[in-house]
C-alpha cells in the first residue's frame, strides 16, 4: 500500500513557538517599579498593551503607544507629523524582538508615563505554563490618574504622613488596599489569566 507522503520526504517540522522574557520598568521612578513578563511570540501587540495595564494595575482609561525605532503602534492616529498604527494588526513575531534589546510603551500622554521594555531572553514554550505570566516585580504601579511623576512623588511623601490633611486625602483617594511597596505577583497572574480566555 502506498502512503500519502510517499516520495515527498518527511514533512517539515513546525518550528517551536518562542517566548520572550520582558522586563518592564516605569521610567523615572526611584526606587524602581518593574515587572518581568513571559509572553508568546504569537501575542498581538494590543494584548501586550493589555498585559502591561494589568501588570501595573492601570485601567486602560487613556491613550497608549509602543515606540519601536521610528514606528508607533497603539490607538490609531494620523495628525500632522504624528502617525500611530493600530497595535491590533501587529504581532510580537513581526517585531524582530530576538534582535532587539528594548523598546518603549507610553501611556496617558497627558501624565507622560513611559515604560521601558527590555528583551531579556528568548525561550521556548513550556508545557503547563500559562502565557502571559508575571514572574517577578517590585513595588506597586503608580495609581491611574494620579497626575504624573511629580504628583506621584508627592503622593508617596504624603502617604508617609497619614496624620496630615494631605496624607488623609491621598489615603482616601488611593483606597485602603494600595501599598506602594508591594507588587502582588499572584494577583497580577490571576488577572493575566483572564486575558487568555
Amino acid at each position: 500500500m502506498i502512503g500519502l507522503l510517499e516520495g515527498k520526504g518527511t514533512p517539515a517540522k513546525k518550528p517551536v513557538e518562542r517566548v520572550f522574557s520582558l522586563r518592564l520598568s516605569v521610567v523615572g521612578c526611584q526606587p524602581k517599579i518593574w515587572r518581568r513578563l513571559l509572553v508568546r511570540e504569537s501575542m498581538w501587540l494590543s494584548r501586550l498593551h493589555d498585559s502591561i495595564q494589568v501588570a501595573f494595575d492601570w485601567f486602560d482609561y487613556q491613550t497608549h503607544a509602543f515606540n519601536i525605532d521610528d514606528l508607533r503602534f497603539g490607538n490609531p492616529l494620523k495628525r500632522d507629523e504624528l502617525s500611530i498604527e493600530d497595535d491590533r494588526d501587529v504581532g510580537l513575531a513581526d517585531l524582530d524582538l530576538e534582535h532587539r534589546t528594548q523598546f518603549t510603551y507610553g501611556y496617558h500622554f497627558g501624565e507622560g508615563w513611559q515604560v521601558e521594555i527590555k528583551v531579556e531572553k528568548v525561550l521556548v514554550i513550556e508545557k503547563g505554563v500559562i502565557y502571559p505570566s508575571c514572574l517577578a516585580g517590585e513595588r506597586a504601579g503608580p495609581p491611574e490618574d494620579c497626575g504624573g511623576m511629580e504628583a506621584f512623588n508627592d503622593l508617596l511623601a504624603c502617604l508617609k504622613e497619614p496624620h496630615t490633611d494631605l496624607g488623609q486625602e491621598w489615603l482616601e483617594w488611593v483606597g485602603p488596599d494600595y501599598d506602594p511597596e508591594v507588587c502582588d505577583v499572584a494577583k497580577i497572574n490571576k488577572s493575566l489569566k483572564k486575558l487568555t480566555k
